[in-house]
């Protein structure tokens, strides 16, 4: 396991600064590292040249030595200019917040498209960086403009930026295509008009505990249920899994990758495809760790990326998970109990299930009103469609159709007006 130094600069006390240097470790440990220190500043701006005091950058590199560690990663995104400075002051590597969670993002993308969203993000991040990165190169040669009187290392960066260059080229193709593909999938779960509900929020709040508990209340088949762990970006990939509930009741329900404070810009572009499945969302389940003490923050931060998403408008439970880590801090927590429409309760221990699926279900169907019906024969595709849309309170084969009474919602009732009796 890699040994690392962790640097961060605090701005003017900034609120938010220890919760960052906590997620920093956390986002170290998620990307398999032995954190083996830990050093601040406090500044009122950022060095230019080294991001923190030449000082401190000295006692970095004394704090590497002494315990060994071979990296050196900040707590936020450093320019070229200062990777570059850094890397020559300190000796060794250097690593930013932006380009930790790139790598945790490549560890664990599963699927072809993560694998070409992720190499996506890393490549249009590292471009510009690609000085420091060859800094070791040698740099001689004239200012002609000629390839061949340039020295060595300038050579190496414009034949390695035309290769980036080149390779993103082919990577937005390849992404097209899978957007394309998506696209075409999204469409088909349009026309079959069976709700979706995503899940959303903050990483390690507990949304894939939520989903398996939600596979388990409907379906129960163990094969459906997605990765569970208690890891920043345990889960990249969206996953639909088809919820069906008595009485026609049935809804898709969807998981993807979790939001984070400072997620990197080219990240939130790659990803846009993947993360914006949620504005196609009928409901959003904001799952939120009510037992972290910066979960309001969190809260802050979804919303944020929502709106960035346009998702801004769609309507929201907010389920507050992990009650049960917040009755250790207070016995006399109540739970699972209902407030304004939002629950409080612990999907890891099976408890506020039952009441969270209500309250879905509520929120998708409660609208419906029966309706009747008269189906041609020559149109009986319908009528199947209609069992496996919504709730089919009877039908009868008549001389002149399929005689259906159904409980339909705005817009089923708007899509068959055309067979209303």
């Amino acid at each position: 396991m890699e040994k690392v130094i962790l640097v961060g600069l605090d701005l003017d006390d900034h609120a938010d600064f220890d919760h960052s240097m906590e997620e920093l470790e956390e986002l170290a440990a998620a990307c398999d590292m032995e954190v083996a220190g830990v050093t601040t500043q406090k500044m009122p701006s950022v060095n230019k040249a080294f991001y923190i005091g030449t000082g401190k950058v000295e006692q970095v590199r004394q704090l590497a030595e002494e315990s060994g560690a071979g990296l050196v990663i900040f707590d936020n995104a450093l320019s070229p200019m200062q990777l570059r400075n850094l890397q020559q002051e300190l000796g060794m590597a250097v690593m930013d917040r932006t380009t930790l969670i790139l790598e945790i993002f490549s560890k664990r993308a599963r699927t072809r498209e993560a694998k070409l969203q992720v190499e996506t993000a890393s490549l249009q991040y590292m471009l510009p960086r690609l000085v420091g990165l060859h800094d070791a190169l040698s740099r001689q040669g004239g200012a002609s403009g000629s390839m061949s009187n340039k020295g060595a290392g300038e050579k190496k960066l414009e034949l390695d930026r035309r290769h980036i260059e080149a390779r993103l080229a082919t990577l937005r193709r390849e992404l097209a295509q899978v957007e394309k593909d998506k696209e075409t999938q999204r469409k088909h779960r349009l026309k079959s008009a069976i709700p979706l509900v995503s899940l959303v929020g903050y990483t390690n709040a507990g949304k894939s505990s939520v989903m398996n508990a939600l596979i388990e209340h409907y379906a129960g088949v163990e094969e459906k249920k997605v990765l569970e762990k208690d890891m920043l970006f345990a889960t990249l990939e969206t996953t639909v899994r088809k919820m069906e509930g008595e009485g026609g009741k049935d809804f898709l329900l969807s998981d993807t990758v979790g939001f984070i404070n400072q997620l990197p810009h080219n990240l939130v572009k790659a990803f846009r495809s993947t993360l914006e499945e949620v504005k196609n969302a009928d409901l959003l389940l904001q799952v939120i760790d009510y037992s972290d003490p910066y979960y309001r923050e969190h809260m802050e931060v979804t919303k944020q990326t929502l709106e960035e998403l346009g998702a801004g408008q769609i309507p929201v439970i907010r389920v507050f998970n992990k009650m049960d880590l917040k009755a250790e801090e207070n016995p006399e927590a109540e739970y699972p109990r209902i407030i304004e429409g939002n629950i409080f309760m612990a999907a890891g221990k099976g408890i506020g299930i039952e009441e969270l699926a209500a309250l879905i279900e509520n929120a998708l169907f409660g609208s419906r009103k029966e309706y009747e019906l008269m189906i041609p024969y020559e149109a009986g595709g319908i009528f199947s469609r209609l069992q496996e849309q919504t709730e089919v309170i009877a039908y009868e084969y008549r001389e002149n159709g399929i005689y259906v009474k159904a409980a339909l919602n705005d817009e089923l009732a708007g899509r068959y007006t055309g067979f209303k009796i």
